[in-house]
């Protein structure tokens, strides 16, 4: 079992940046593939980037595309999502997910555990 705690989320300005950290503890963090999925009050929970246990492959919602890049470092059981060039519409509880897998999914009923979320909120 792995425990995920988010942080970094907040109140930023439309064209701002926020870094947003996901800690793990338990298990072996590099075991895991890992996700980060947003969701909006009335919405439903969305996919934003995933990346493999390795580190080796990724992936983007294309709205986030070239806005937002999910990385890790497995030595600190951490991962990360850089966001930049944020707009009023990626207001949203951020979640990130763990999976008991090599690979990475963009569903998130195929993750296993969840942290708790972090806001982020962009005004503009």
């Amino acid at each position: 079992q792995v425990q995920l705690v988010e942080s970094g989320g907040g109140l930023v300005q439309a064209g701002g940046s926020l870094r947003l950290s996901c800690a793990a503890s338990g298990r072996a963090f590099s075991v895991y593939a890992m996700g980060w999925f947003r969701q909006a009050p009335g919405e439903e929970r969305d996919f934003v980037a995933a990346i493999s246990a390795s580190g080796g492959s990724t992936d983007h919602a294309d709205s986030v595309k070239g806005r937002f890049t999910i990385s890790r470092d497995n030595a600190k059981n951490t991962a990360y999502l850089q966001t930049n060039s944020l707009k009023p519409e990626d207001t949203a509880v951020y979640y990130c997910a763990a999976r008991q897998s090599f690979t990475m999914r963009a569903v998130y009923r195929e993750y296993d555990y969840w942290g708790q979320g972090t806001q982020v909120t962009v005004s503009s």
